[in-house]
């Protein structure tokens, strides 16, 4: 995938809708299209990195900031008392399906553990 297909990408440059939440120079927040939660946001860096298997010690900073722009907004959206998940997929049997890091903020109902079912053998 370049990042001319990477829907997080497009997004970044303002090429696709989202309903944004928070934009900065290196980070991006908006509602995901398909909520898991009453509050579900992704964080996405601009950087186009495909997942957490491709960090490099230079993307320290940012994957700090992508959890403190998180507390922030579990913070404005009134859910940071009650408590929020966050939750970098990584890989296919993780649930990754976009190939562009991003951080879920999930929030609004009581969560469980572990997040969803086993399944297989």
């Amino acid at each position: 995938m370049t990042e001319a297909d990477c829907i997080f990408c497009r997004i970044a440059a303002g090429t696709a809708p989202a309903d944004e939440l928070y934009r900065d120079e290196a980070i991006i927040a908006f509602r995901d299209l398909h909520p898991q939660a009453p509050v579900h946001v992704l964080v996405v860096p601009r950087e186009h990195i495909p997942s957490l298997l491709d960090l490099e010690p230079r993307h320290a900073e940012i994957v700090g900031r992508l959890h403190l722009v998180a507390r922030s907004l579990a913070e404005r959206l009134a859910v940071a008392d009650r408590g929020y998940r966050t939750v970098f997929n990584c890989g296919n049997e993780a649930g990754q399906s976009v190939w562009h890091i991003h951080l879920h903020l999930l929030a609004g109902r009581p969560m469980g553990w572990p997040p969803w079912p086993a399944t297989g053998g």
